[in-house]
């Protein structure tokens, strides 16, 4: 009997137990409503129409700069629209201009003729030599083009700066009537003054490219620069500093720089001249600004050749191609100034 009650009273049990659970089980919760995100609808800021091709006579031009000038990117044509006449089909504009694209114009080279008016003409006109201008020495108001801006001149030749190398491909080349330079029995060149009018068409000329193409003061250099062991134009006499400071064309050092630099070149020169490993230290700094020189180590013909051109433009109060302290501190004056980017 007791054993009866005892299994009835645990079927009770586990009957209780499965019961609560099962109310458990089915107890009601209300449901959390969900809301549904509303799509954001993203508004387009419409393109802003570009400037229309403008057609004169059939031939087109755009003259705008729709592209990001930060980027050095431009769109402007200077001139007309050079297109493509495939037969068959026909060249449209629908699309023009893409903003990705610059000028191939991206340096600016001076030189002297060493010849007068009438021959400089005759020469790069008729001869396998050109530039894009020719500054006469006439005193008129007249500057000759002889190139067209878009096509390669031959003025350059073999030349390099920092990265590039043959600067006929992205450069406009302008010669400077002037008689170059006079050698006397030691070897010592005496270069020819330039007519202060003549200089004011150079400047003039000079900003106007320089501004339209975007040039750098680093791209505006002489013909010696790029190419310092074959050529001396436009020589010590050319106005570079005249140019800086009434132009903003060019590059030039800072006065407070310099002399920073030349405290500390003075006893460099004194102790360590002709250490290989100092020979090699201004070598670099040279090649740094731009020269295209090979690190010898050495005081060799090339190197000279170098400084003399660095001084023409840099130091032109004396350009025998020796590096003295004034010198070195001119050059690290101008390596802090307009560094590689």
């Amino acid at each position: 009997m007791r054993k009866t009650l005892y299994i009835i009273g645990l079927s009770t049990f586990v009957f209780s137990c499965t019961s609560q659970q099962n109310v458990k089980k089915n107890t009601y919760k209300p449901k959390t409503p969900i809301t549904q995100a509303k799509p954001v609808v993203k508004t387009q800021t419409p393109e802003a129409p570009k400037p229309k091709v403008v057609s004169d006579h059939g031939v087109d031009f755009f003259t705008t700069n729709i592209a990001d000038p930060t980027k050095n990117d431009n769109t402007a044509s200077y001139g007309s629209i050079v297109s493509a006449k495939p037969a068959g089909y026909k060249v449209v504009k629908t699309y023009f201009p893409a903003v990705a694209q610059n000028f191939r114009q991206r340096y600016l080279i001076l030189h002297y003729t060493a010849l007068p008016d009438d021959k400089s003409i005759t020469v790069l006109t008729q001869q396998a030599v050109s530039a894009h201008y020719l500054v006469n020495n006439t005193g008129d108001n007249e500057i000759y083009q002889l190139v067209d801006e878009n096509k390669r001149a031959y003025h350059a030749g073999v030349s390099s700066w920092r990265n590039d190398k043959n600067l006929n491909d992205t450069s406009i080349g302008i010669e400077i009537v002037n008689m170059g330079y006079t050698t006397d029995a030691a070897g010592k060149r005496t270069f020819a003054p330039f007519n202060d009018d003549q200089m004011k068409k150079v400047s003039a000329l000079v900003k106007d490219i320089v501004t339209r193409y975007q040039i750098p003061p680093t791209n505006v250099l002489a013909h010696s620069d790029i190419a310092p062991t074959r050529k001396q134009d436009p020589g010590p006499m050319f106005p570079w500093k005249k140019l800086y400071d009434e132009y903003q064309i060019g590059m030039w050092y800072d006065d407070a720089a310099k002399q920073t630099f030349f405290d500390q070149a003075q006893t460099d020169f004194a102790v360590r001249y002709n250490e290989p490993s100092f020979v090699f230290l201004i070598q670099t700094a040279l090649q740094k600004l731009g020269y295209g020189l090979d690190l010898s180590g050495k005081w060799d013909d090339a190197t000279k050749k170098t400084i003399e051109a660095f001084q023409y433009h840099f130091r032109p109060q004396n350009y025998d191609g020796i590096m003295d302290a004034e010198s070195w501190a001119i050059l690290q004056a101008l390596n802090q100034k307009y560094p590689v980017k």
